[in-house]
């Protein structure tokens, strides 16, 4: 399997593999969704009952209280992208500590806001690293009103998207064949009628000829061959030869996430082959 990038952002990846089958096509599409692990927040303690405020406040109380319930709160702060490194966490299950969290495989983080206010994403506060700070600042999480508060501690650990939505790095992910656009000489009759039902403006004149000029931005919808009154246009999808589009929620790049899916599918190619070679003998 061979890989052409053809364009790579932070969040964003669009490239194209070859000398493949859509069995593994779909593979790595199973691999990005479900089997790269992100940092998501797990469990969030709230301070109960009332909240004493700074001097700035006069030595206000605020109650620890908001127009949602906890519940939804906590359930908010989980889906908010957490920075992540899966080479420097290890899952919860298989840390050193037992399970009990440690710097290996949890990140802590705290939120205190008083109101009247809105509370956003940005508020969670990483208690270490100013490096794991949320990157996106501006996801609402709750709105407090006149002597309401909030104070809360958030863990987040690492997981995979198979466990739950929360730890699903990538969202958009889809591929199609590689057109394969040809025309055939012999009995194209320079009409170039196919120039201008293009949707995509694929086709071009190279001299006097009709030619295939932007082959990659074919979509396969066939209004040339449809227009074609020759027969001289055949498109087709090439079934070794595959796009593929994904975006990430920010919490990994594109270009890690890639990395790491197709790090966790050739070790799952690796496992299954030596079970396999294990039953011939």
């Amino acid at each position: 399997m061979d890989i052409k990038i053809l364009e790579m952002t932070d969040t964003k990846a669009r490239f194209v593999i070859s000398n493949a089958t859509p069995e593994i096509a779909n593979s790595l599409r199973r691999c990005l969704i479900a089997e790269v692990p992100k940092m998501a927040i797990e469990t969030v303690e709230f301070h109960l009952g009332q909240i004493q405020g700074g001097a700035e406040d006069d030595n206000e109380e605020f109650e620890s209280v908001s127009c949602l319930f906890d519940e939804i709160v906590a359930h908010r702060l989980s889906l908010v992208p957490i920075p992540s490194d899966p080479e420097l966490y290890v899952f919860k299950k298989d840390c050193a500590c037992g399970g009990e969290g440690c710097p290996k495989c949890t990140i802590m983080y705290s939120v205190n806001k008083k109101g009247p206010c809105d509370v956003y994403s940005g508020d969670l506060e990483p208690l270490g690293d100013p490096s794991l700070k949320v990157k996106d600042e501006l996801i609402p999480i709750v709105r407090l009103g006149p002597r309401q508060a909030i104070l809360a501690y958030a863990f987040a650990e690492l997981g995979t998207g198979k466990q739950h939505a929360k730890f699903q790095v990538t969202n958009g992910v889809g591929y199609k064949y590689a057109p394969k656009v040809e025309i055939d000489a012999s009995k194209c009759d320079g009409g170039a009628t196919c120039i201008d039902v293009c949707p995509r403006k694929c086709f071009g004149k190279v001299g006097n000829k009709v030619a295939v000029i932007n082959e990659a931005a074919c979509m396969l919808c066939k209004a040339c061959v449809k227009e074609c009154k020759t027969k001289a246009i055949t498109v087709e999808g090439n079934k070794t030869k595959f796009v593929f589009t994904f975006e990430t929620d920010g919490s990994l790049t594109a270009s890690q996430t890639l990395e790491q899916a197709l790090s966790i599918l050739e070790k799952k190619f690796d496992d299954f082959r030596e079970l396999v070679s294990s039953l011939e003998t």
